[in-house]
């Protein structure tokens, strides 16, 4: 059973999404108990994948018995795994909030959520390229149809943005494609790296497929300039799309992180493509997204926000290829995706008990909120990285491991900077929504949330508070993480095999 183990995320939310189709005559009763069994699965089957990644060696998974690179591979290392761990509590928990009553606002949600976990696990878990784009899309077109579940103009009109967007990143991403196998022959990523080290290979093509690449991934992650499309298509989705969506910004950055450290760092054709341009623009784009949370004017919004400056502070890692940063990157990826997260489920349940004003930054009617408060309080806490959070740690393992960087007096500034905007834009939002009440107007009425609802938010903010407490155990895991993926030669033999490795570099010249 372990060999299939890297297979199970993927194959768990696929086939909940088949038997979702199939009985769809069954009712929503079942769709729910279908995903929401497939969402409990699928997170014991990340935990145990971390278990095996976390021995040390890699776990190759070769479908159809093809071997690499001419067969489609599925490689588990220590950061695919946490990847997968990651948006499996995620998926789970934003699937138990939809069931309150959002799955209903429109059709075929279930299997479409499950589609979308597929396109998810997929995209971390593979080691071939192609199957990267295959996966790339399979995530956007489910989240094609999830970002306008529910309907409405505001929805309809950010979808038609989006999806033009992506389709022509989804085009450039077969034209670096075509470009890479054309100039190399191949898209397994371990051969890819190999091929690179041959003075055979075509440099100027080579370094134009992998910047076309790059500059594809870049696209997912929001990097400035390329990060218009963010705010306005996190702040449209519903509650529990936005919080699933925090996550797929994380793959653009990961692709790049592991194409740099396994195939780019490998040669010099590639060593030097992300320097000079890479970390102006995700500084560029952490301020910019200080400022828009500070002009932001509702709780989603600058939810929204919150998630694109996390995605400019990770799009530093890999330029600064180390251990320690690489790590430090990690730890501050979990917990930014769970307090991100949160926000977006606290600023719909904020909404609906505010009646007209919603989430918005400004006075409203008296309502009791207690627990939803208390909930805003610790996750603002955490985003603004007030000590003793995960914010606060994730933030203070980056700030350290810059500390030695010849630029390290501008990120600092940058990072503290932009940490202290945000705490200025949660510390307006969240007197405003919680203390201004306006005298002209009678006490909210209060609108029972659910215990679906509830649940979901307290387990999500449970996760980000959890990596307090747990901080040691988790950053040394992402420490053994970052060790493993700046080792590429292990990768490669993982995957090629010792034989093929061996034979290749013999023909190298």
């Amino acid at each position: 059973m372990t060999t299939h183990a890297a297979i199970l995320p993927i194959l768990i939310p696929f086939a909940a999404a088949l038997l979702q189709l199939f009985g769809k005559s069954l009712g929503i009763s079942y769709q729910r108990g279908i995903g929401l069994a497939a969402a409990l699965l699928a997170m014991l089957a990340a935990i145990w994948l971390v278990q095996l990644a976390d021995q040390g060696a890699l776990l190759v998974y070769s479908l159809g018995n093809w071997s690499a690179p001419f067969g489609i591979v599925l490689v588990v290392d220590r950061l695919a795994a946490g990847m997968v761990m990651t948006t499996a509590l995620l998926a789970g928990a934003s699937l138990l909030y939809a069931t309150g009553g959002f799955d209903n606002q429109g059709a075929h949600f279930h299997p479409v959520f499950q589609l979308q976990i597929v396109g998810l696990q997929g995209a971390f878990l593979t080691g071939d390229l192609f199957n990267l784009f295959v996966f790339f899309e399979v995530m956007l077109l489910a989240s094609y149809i999830l970002l306008a579940h529910g309907g409405g103009l505001a929805r309809t009109r950010t979808g038609l943005t989006y999806v033009i967007l992506n389709l022509a990143g989804s085009a450039l991403f077969l034209i670096a494609l075509g470009t890479l196998y054309g100039t190399l022959g191949t898209l397994n990523l371990a051969d890819v790296a190999l091929r690179l080290q041959s003075l055979e290979v075509n440099i100027a093509q080579a370094r134009l497929a992998v910047a076309l690449l790059v500059s594809v991934f870049a696209l997912k992650a929001a990097l400035l300039p390329l990060s218009f499309w963010l705010p306005h298509a996190y702040t449209a989705a519903g509650a529990p799309i936005a919080a699933l969506f925090v996550i797929m910004t994380k793959v653009g950055i990961v692709a790049i992180l592991r194409v740099q450290a396994i195939a780019m760092a490998s040669t010099e054709a590639t060593a030097d493509l992300l320097d000079g341009w890479l970390a102006t623009l995700a500084l560029a784009t952490i301020l910019f997204a200080a400022l828009g949370g500070l002009a932001a004017t509702r709780l989603r919004s600058l939810a929204a926000w919150l998630v694109l400056g996390s995605a400019g502070t990770l799009l530093l890692t890999p330029v600064h290829a180390q251990i320690a940063v690489t790590a430090a990157a990690l730890y501050y990826l979990i917990q930014s995706v769970f307090i991100a997260a949160s926000l977006f489920l606290l600023a719909e349940m904020i909404a609906e008990k505010r009646g007209m004003v919603m989430d918005h930054f400004q006075a409203g009617p008296t309502y009791k909120a207690t627990g939803l408060a208390l909930a805003f309080l610790l996750a603002a806490a955490s985003a603004a990285g007030l000590p003793p959070f995960s914010g606060f740690l994730g933030k203070l393992m980056l700030l350290t491991a810059f500390r030695n960087d010849p630029f390290a007096a501008i990120i600092w500034t940058i990072l503290l900077v932009s940490g202290l905007l945000v705490m200025m834009s949660l510390v307006r939002g969240g007197s405003r929504m919680f203390w201004s009440c306006r005298n002209d107007m009678s006490s909210g009425t209060v609108i029972l949330t659910g215990w679906r609802r509830g649940t979901a938010l307290l387990l999500v903010v449970s996760f980000g508070l959890l990596l307090v407490p747990f901080a040691r155990p988790v950053s040394d895991y992402a420490a053994r993480a970052a060790a493993q993926l700046y080792s590429p030669e292990a990768y490669i033999e993982a995957v090629l095999g010792p034989e093929r490795t061996s034979i290749k570099r013999e023909l190298r010249p």
